[in-house]
């Protein structure tokens, strides 16, 4: 069996990717059919690309057996099989399938993986063989929390430098569609594209999608995976950052860029070419200039703690003039930790002992230049709200959240447009209502007859937890939308015995604070 060369990637023609689309539906070659064949572990598995379970689970002559076989753990079939689930002559003149040598066999050109849409919509994720999620090096460290050890791909598997690879849907993907704000657009930008997975998802809510990349195989294959999945064809555009799109504003964008902070630019789908974190500085900066005015830039990013700097301060001045940003570290890992990371991520640990401690001490110059002790990973959202008085929050939120969050995002910059409008005598004046699913935990010794201290916790989106006072704990409580903040703390001052215009006075920060994590809705004025 001879080697297949996939330098070349398959062409979309409208009509023979639509039989072929009809094709894996007829077979149930979704992501609904692909568990129920494997089964939950073999499914789990094959995400860490674990193959011999799924190959356990496909030795019959099945339809979906077959693709599975063919697209996901990428082995040859014969020409026959293949050919009663698929159209194999439009595959092979389109350049899906390509023989396998002489024996009339044909292997799959790419990785055709099943993905699952947000409303149950049956969508494929088209990327370079080996890529899938979970394989290629780089998935693992892109999944929102880094840790992974997942096994990279062979550098120029199937013809293609490793350099040029497009990586298919990883955690890190669908991290970045989960945050992102859903709601009805004009123009999108997806920068950095890939696969497409963010462009597919725009491509529900938006007018146009445009898609960027360095790399001209990642744009074709943000083509084929727009175009198999049943969506409008991207405007694609090849360059770097911004400058494919100079003088253009766009009402969303989104970006999964090349954020390692690396000692070089060995692989186009990890590394930015720029030196520590400005790649993320610099898309960040440039982000206003290219939005409309309310648009929204969302994207993920690696970021350096420099000796001697609070980390929030850093990325805060990267923000540009005239945006609201909400900033989160969702994790830290100190500079050992991340060279090792990113050395397994090129398949360093495996080769040659010498030129592995020789690159990672690269790494370790390259920190000790930079005074950077630890690199943080997290979400960045920009909101283009022209505001004089912008709002800036940098926090770090290791703990779980539930997904989708971009209901949770869209909120929580509506409730800085609130804060901003309104002073405290307006507070005073408006009638909240307390969150759904915020319950209230007493902590305290067991048998105390008063508790240490109370907590209000979210059980829904960020899955907050504030510690409150007494005063505070009360006012939450009473929230139902039916009386004003002020009169509130009017009837609690009573009940405490304390003075109301004393309390009326110090409480409005801590009202804002829980508006601020969205403990507290408003819902109207009532006066005070």
């Amino acid at each position: 069996m001879g080697t297949v060369s996939t330098h070349h990637l398959p062409t979309v023609h409208p009509q023979r990717i639509e039989r072929l689309r009809g094709a894996l539906l007829a077979a149930d070659f979704t992501a609904d059919g692909l568990l129920d064949l494997l089964g939950a572990p073999a499914y789990a598995a094959l995400g860490r690309s674990e193959t011999v379970p799924a190959l356990r689970a496909t030795g019959g002559d099945g339809a979906l057996e077959t693709l599975v076989r063919l697209f996901l753990l990428q082995r040859p079939v014969a020409a026959d099989r293949a050919a009663a689930v698929l159209p194999v002559d439009d595959c092979l003149t389109d350049g899906w399938l390509v023989r396998a040598g002489s024996g009339g066999a044909v292997r799959a050109s790419v990785d055709v993986r099943p993905y699952g849409g947000p409303d149950g919509e049956d969508w494929w994720i088209v990327s370079d063989l080996g890529c899938a999620v979970g394989g290629a090096g780089g998935i693992a460290a892109h999944s929102g929390a880094h840790a992974g050890g997942t096994e990279p791909v062979e550098a120029g598997q199937g013809g293609v430098p490793r350099s040029e690879l497009v990586l298919g849907v990883g955690g890190a993907s669908t991290t970045l569609a989960g945050i992102t704000v859903r709601q009805p657009v004009g123009r999108v930008l997806d920068l950095g594209t890939g696969s497409g997975i963010q462009a597919l998802h725009a491509a529900q809510h938006a007018t146009s999608v445009t898609v960027t990349d360095r790399n001209p195989r990642a744009l074709q294959c943000a083509r084929l995976t727009l175009a198999l999945s049943g969506a409008a064809a991207p405007d694609a555009r090849e360059g770097s950052l911004f400058e494919p799109v100079r003088g253009e504003a766009y009402d969303l964008i989104v970006s999964n860029p090349p954020f390692v902070i690396s000692p070089g630019a060995r692989f186009t789908y990890r590394d930015g070419g720029m030196g520590g974190d400005d790649l993320c500085r610099t898309l960040v900066e440039g982000a206003a200039e290219h939005l409309t005015d309310g648009g929204y830039c969302q994207l993920l990013a690696n970021w350096q703690h420099v000796a001697g700097q609070d980390w929030r301060d850093r990325v805060a001045g990267w923000v540009p003039q005239g945006c609201d940003a909400w900033i989160i570290q969702r994790e830290v890992q100190d500079v050992t930790q991340y060279a090792e990371l990113w050395l397994r991520d090129g398949g360093d640990h495996q080769g040659d002992p010498q030129a592995y401690a020789e690159r990672y001490d690269a790494w370790l110059d390259e920190f000790a230049a930079r005074r950077t002790t630890a690199v943080g990973f997290g979400w960045i959202t920009l909101r283009k709200s022209g505001a004089d008085r912008p709002a800036v929050i940098a926090e770090e939120w290791p703990h779980p959240v539930e997904q989708p969050l971009g209901e949770a995002v869209r909120a929580h910059f509506q409730r800085q447009d609130f804060l901003r409008a309104t002073d405290d005598a307006g507070l005073l004046a408006t009638r909240f209502r307390l969150a759904p699913e915020v319950v209230q935990e007493q902590v305290g010794l067991p048998g105390a007859e008063d508790p240490e201290h109370v907590v209000l916790r979210q059980n829904r989106g960020v899955r907050r937890a504030t510690k409150v006072d007494t005063v505070g704990a009360g006012f939450a409580g009473v929230c139902d939308g039916s009386l004003s903040a002020g009169r509130i703390l009017d009837a609690i001052a009573q009940l405490l015995g304390e003075d109301p215009v004393q309390l009326r006075d110090r409480t409005p920060e801590a009202i804002r604070l829980l508006v601020e994590q969205g403990f507290l809705e408003p819902v109207g004025e009532t006066g005070v």
